[in-house]
């Protein structure tokens, strides 16, 4: 599903599914979303009777990132439901969780992230301050074990 182009997409039309199939409300609006990535970590092995004086570098296990998503307070206890449920082990609280950039005139998906078996690993809401007159904000982390693109 990625389209390839020339210059580089821009990064403020994005939409969230946070694994219960709503993308288009309030509840799936975010702000910021970071942190989208995978490793794959490189075990080192060298047999004794190798002919050569160097390690072999084979692939090891994949470890993917734990992804920070901020959005505006709105009232909603969607993603407190969530973690309740990842807290009290209500069916694992596991989500498959899509990210999809869309197009200029949002016409188009250029590129989809799926975050495979995400649960919320943290959430914070805040600061508050009585002075100030930034928007309130709450964070979500989530840990996923495996990132897919297309």
């Amino acid at each position: 599903m990625a389209v390839l182009r020339e210059r580089p997409y821009v990064q403020f039309n994005f939409l969230v599914n946070l694994g219960d199939g709503v993308t288009n409300t309030p509840q799936a609006g975010f702000q910021e979303i970071s942190g989208i990535g995978m490793e794959v970590t490189i075990t080192e092995y060298r047999p004794g009777n190798y002919a050569f004086n160097n390690v072999i570098k084979t692939a090891g296990l994949n470890k993917a990132t734990d992804v920070t998503m901020k959005r505006g307070v709105i009232g909603s206890l969607d993603l407190y439901k969530w973690l309740d449920d990842v807290r009290n082990g209500v069916n694992s609280g596991l989500r498959n969780v899509t990210i999809e950039l869309k197009s200029e005139d949002r016409s188009t998906t250029v590129q989809t992230w799926r975050l495979i078996n995400a649960r919320i690993s943290k959430h914070v809401s805040g600061p508050l301050n009585a002075k100030g007159t930034d928007v309130a904000m709450e964070e979500l982390t989530l840990s996923y074990e495996r990132l897919e693109m297309e």
